[in-house]
């Protein structure tokens, strides 16, 4: 067992090659799990301390291994370090570090208890700012610790944990019911081109855009996938083709650079994206890259499809324009694996999300149905 220091946080944090059937916990047949939460009992050699297992998506596709997180704070800084990834995901893992907290505090009474769980909220917050479902996931929680103010403290750690797991089981859900609705929009013999990771390793389990690839190929559609790889992180190529590799999906890999050429040839017929953010005005917030796509796409007369779950949707905001978009360290462009790919002291750049105007969005997917245009009015329904 590997023991390595949490960076961010200053506090150890275990990683370990698990078996997820271990727990039980198989999300929907598929071969792994994003985030898994355990319940332990207390032996002779540990007291009894719930743990949140998380896939380490910066390993992949060469390791598959879990964080092993006892604290709140391992499990943002394992957000933050895009250990976990997807706003699906993020959500779900937000939830979990909420439960977690709880389980750990030594509160005695439920003020106490309230003002340690948002202390907890708040550095989860900080974690990643762009992904709406963490800020949903985090005021869910939060209005459920309040409504608890007549159980006792162990009660309401127990409700926490319920309910965290309860928007890990919710979230699978959401996503077969999006894949339903997707893959009416899936041609038989498409060749569908995505950006980023959207799949299961983005969610709880069976993913949003990935989740309409899921679907349409249940249905014995001959379907085709061209996945960008999408720099810095290379989730298309270390995650997405990945997961349909896995899967027996038909996938090519291409580098981001090629989607207008592979457009323009015919290869393409279809687009499907998932989002962090979605405006009222059906903006869409989704991994660098995805503007410059849907731009292509309008250009060579492609539908742009985008998958997300109605968590994603931010009704508070008019447009793209006011959605947070997260600057991370330039090193991730100029280094990847710690390893240098341009000259030292070269400047660089590196905004993790763009935002997609709603005139290029053909359709949005969610979990009750398909929105089109005006999105003012398809999405406030």
């Amino acid at each position: 067992m590997e023991i390595t220091e949490n960076s961010r946080y200053g506090s150890d944090q275990r990683e370990r090659v698990i078996n997820p059937e271990l727990f039980g916990l198989i999300s929907g047949g598929l071969m792994i799990d994003t985030i898994i939460w355990e319940d332990r009992q207390k032996t002779n050699h540990q007291e009894a301390a719930s743990c949140v297992h998380i896939l380490d998506q910066t390993k992949l596709p060469l390791e598959t291994v879990y964080l092993e997180c006892t604290h709140w704070e391992q499990v943002a800084d394992a957000i933050s370090r895009m250990c976990i990834r997807g706003a699906p995901a993020i959500g779900v893992a937000a939830a979990m570090g909420v439960a977690l907290g709880a389980q750990g505090s030594k509160a005695e009474d439920f003020s106490e208890l309230s003002k340690e769980l948002e202390v907890i909220c708040q550095g989860l917050s900080k974690t990643r700012p762009t992904a709406v479902n963490l800020f949903w996931a985090l005021d869910k929680m939060r209005r459920a610790a309040e409504s608890m103010g007549n159980l006792t403290i162990a009660q309401i750690k127990e409700r926490l944990r319920d309910k965290a797991v309860q928007m890990w089981q919710e979230d699978i859900d959401i996503c077969r019911r999006i894949g339903k609705h997707g893959a009416d929009l899936i041609p038989e013999g498409a060749s569908i081109l995505t950006h980023c990771n959207a799949g299961a390793l983005a969610t709880a389990g069976y993913g949003t855009a990935l989740g309409v690839v899921r679907a349409a190929h249940s249905q014995g559609k001959n379907i085709r996938v061209y996945a960008d790889e999408t720099r810095p992180f290379l989730q298309g190529a270390r995650l997405t083709a990945w997961e349909l590799h896995q899967e027996g999906i038909p996938v090519t890999l291409i580098t981001d650079n090629m989607a207008g050429h592979f457009m323009s040839r015919g290869k393409i017929s279809v687009i499907v994206v998932g989002a962090d953010r979605i405006a009222a005005n059906g903006d869409v917030a989704n991994k660098i890259g995805t503007y410059t796509v849907a731009v292509l796409a309008r250009e060579n007369g492609i539908p742009f499809y985008v998958a997300a779950p109605r968590s994603t949707l931010d009704l508070s905001l008019s447009s793209g324009a006011d959605i947070p978009i997260e600057e991370r360290d330039p090193n991730e462009v100029t280094h990847f694996h710690g390893y240098p790919i341009a000259p030292a002291g070269v400047v660089a750049a590196h905004p993790a999300f763009d935002v997609t105007p709603a005139r290029y969005v053909t359709a949005i997917i969610t979990e009750d149905g398909i929105s089109r245009p005006p999105y003012n009015e398809s999405l406030a329904k």
